[in-house]
């Protein structure tokens, strides 16, 4: 009767302990997508600064210089977390993202 009644008990608290996982990993997942989001999305404006700093128009401006600038120090804090979202990074994206960056690197910025 004993045995029953703690078999019962063992089974109700796994019940309820799977139940709670489930609901955390829900939860990350999630937080990682939205993380995700938010990289790609930054490092994009990212890209657009920099190219719109590389204008004719804009070039050497020093508040558009500043804005680079921070717009890097905000990346890197971004990609501190990195390892949380890296499961749910789009590979296409983020490949298309270095190629561009790449490009406007290597694109003579107009002085």
């Amino acid at each position: 009767m004993i045995s029953i009644i703690i078999t019962i008990a063992s089974l109700s608290l796994n019940a309820a302990l799977l139940w709670y996982v489930s609901r955390i990993l829900r939860k990350l997942l999630f937080i990682s997508e939205n993380l995700g989001d938010l990289y790609f999305t930054f490092r994009s404006f990212s890209v657009f600064v920099k190219s719109l700093y590389g204008m004719n128009s804009f070039h050497g401006e020093p508040i558009i210089q500043e804005l680079v600038q921070r717009v890097g120090e905000v990346l890197d804090e971004i990609e501190m977390f990195r390892e949380i979202f890296e499961y749910t990074l789009d590979e296409e994206l983020e490949e298309e993202l270095n190629e561009v960056e790449q490009y406007e690197e290597n694109t003579p910025q107009a002085v």
